[in-house]
C-alpha cells in the first residue's frame, strides 16, 4: 500500500486528492497522476499538530488509508516524525485530546463536561498565548493613528456596558451590615449609561506618575510612596508563566486587563490600541472583571473556577490584585483630580 500523497493546492480551503491511496481489501490503485476528483476539507488550526487528532481518530476505527493520509500530511508540514511514535512524545494538549478521541471513537455515551473542559482549557492558553505573538508581530509592523486608537476606545467603552457583571438578582445587604451605611438601593451604573454624557478622563491629561502621587504625598506624607509601591507590584507581578507554558512576556495581557477596567471607568490612554483588549479577553472573563470590580459581593467560587481553568491558583490570584488594584487607581484618579482643581 503506498502512501497519500496531495495536489499542489493542498493548503487551499480543501485538498484535492491526486493519488488515492487503496485498501487491500478495495483491491488495485489509480494512477498516479489522475485527478480523481474527491474533495477532502482541509483541517482546522496551523502546523503540523492539526493532523494529530485526525489519525488517532482514524485509527481507532482502522482506516488506514486516512491513517496515511494524515501522516503524510503531518511530514509534509514539517511535524516532528517523533510524535507518530506516540502520544507520549506529543505536546500535553494533544495527550488530553487523545483520551477524548478514545471515548469518543468507542463510548461516546461516557462523554462528560469534564472531557470538554480539560481539552478546551489548554486550547484556551493555547489560543491566548497565540494572539499575543499576533498582537506583538502587528504593533510591530504598523501603528494605529491617534484617531483610530480614540476610535477603538469609544467601542470598547459602549460595549462594556453590556457586558453585565452577573445573572444573578439584584443582592440585598443583610440587616447587620446593611444598619452601617444610608441609601441601600444607590450601586453601580454603567459609565456614560441611560442616555447621560460624561467626559472621557484622559491620562495623559491628568495620570498617577506625573499628578495623582506628587498631590498625595503633599496631603499625606510617605502615604504615596506605599500607594505607587503597591500599584507597581500588582501591576508588574509575574512568574514569566502562563499555566504550563514558561518564559513568557506576560505584559501585554497584564495591560490589556488593567486598561479594560479603566475603559469601563471612562479613563482612557491615547497612546493603547484598545482594539487588543476585544482580541486578549474573551466576554466570560470580562463578565467575571466586571462582577469583581463593580460589583464584588456578587462574586461566587463558581466565578472564579470558571475563568482560565489551566492557569495557577497563583496566576488567578494575581489577576485579581490587579482588578483591584486598577479599581483603587481609577477612583484615586476621579478623587485627586476633583481635589486638584478644588485647590487651583
Amino acid at each position: 500500500m503506498r502512501l497519500a500523497t496531495t495536489a499542489n493546492e493542498a493548503y487551499t480551503a480543501s485538498l484535492t486528492v491526486s493519488e488515492l491511496l487503496c485498501c487491500k481489501q478495495c483491491g488495485g490503485s489509480r494512477g498516479q497522476e489522475e485527478e480523481l476528483g474527491i474533495r477532502i476539507p482541509r483541517p482546522l488550526g496551523h502546523g503540523p499538530s492539526r493532523f494529530i487528532p485526525e489519525k488517532e481518530a482514524a485509527a481507532r476505527h482502522q482506516c488506514s488509508y486516512l491513517v496515511n493520509l494524515h501522516v503524510n500530511d503531518f511530514l509534509h508540514v514539517g511535524g516532528d516524525p517523533k510524535w507518530l511514535n506516540g502520544l507520549e512524545n506529543a505536546p500535553q494538549k494533544l495527550q488530553n485530546l487523545g483520551e477524548l478521541n478514545k471515548v469518543l471513537a468507542h463510548r461516546p455515551w461516557l462523554i462528560t463536561k469534564e472531557h470538554i473542559e480539560v481539552s478546551d482549557s489548554f486550547f484556551e492558553v493555547e489560543a491566548l498565548m497565540e494572539k499575543m505573538k499576533q498582537l506583538q508581530e502587528c504593533r510591530d509592523e504598523e501603528e494605529a493613528s491617534q484617531e483610530e486608537m480614540a476610535s477603538r476606545f469609544e467601542i470598547e467603552k459602549r460595549e462594556s456596558m453590556f457586558v453585565f457583571s452577573s445573572d444573578d438578582e439584584e443582592v440585598t445587604p443583610a440587616r447587620d451590615v446593611s444598619r452601617h451605611f444610608e441609601d441601600t438601593s444607590y450601586g453601580y451604573k454603567d459609565f456614560s449609561r441611560h442616555g447621560m454624557h460624561v467626559p472621557t478622563f484622559r491620562v495623559q491629561d491628568y495620570c498617577w506618575e506625573d499628578h495623582g502621587y506628587s498631590l498625595v504625598n503633599r496631603l499625606y506624607p510617605d502615604v504615596g510612596q506605599l500607594i505607587d509601591e503597591k500599584f507597581h507590584i500588582a501591576y508588574n507581578l509575574t512568574y514569566n508563566t502562563m499555566a504550563m507554558h514558561k518564559d513568557v512576556d506576560t505584559s501585554m495581557l497584564r495591560r490589556a486587563i488593567w486598561n479594560y477596567i479603566h475603559c469601563m471607568f471612562g479613563i482612557r490612554y491615547d497612546d493603547y490600541d484598545y482594539g487588543e483588549i476585544n482580541q486578549l479577553l474573551d466576554r466570560s472573563f470580562k463578565v467575571y472583571i466586571k462582577t469583581v470590580v463593580c460589583t464584588p459581593e456578587k462574586v461566587t467560587k463558581r466565578m472564579y473556577d470558571s475563568f482560565w481553568r489551566q492557569f495557577k491558583h497563583s496566576e488567578k490570584v494575581h489577576v485579581n490584585l490587579l482588578l483591584i488594584e486598577a479599581r483603587m487607581q481609577a477612583e484615586l484618579l476621579y478623587a485627586l483630580r476633583a481635589i486638584t482643581r478644588y485647590m487651583t
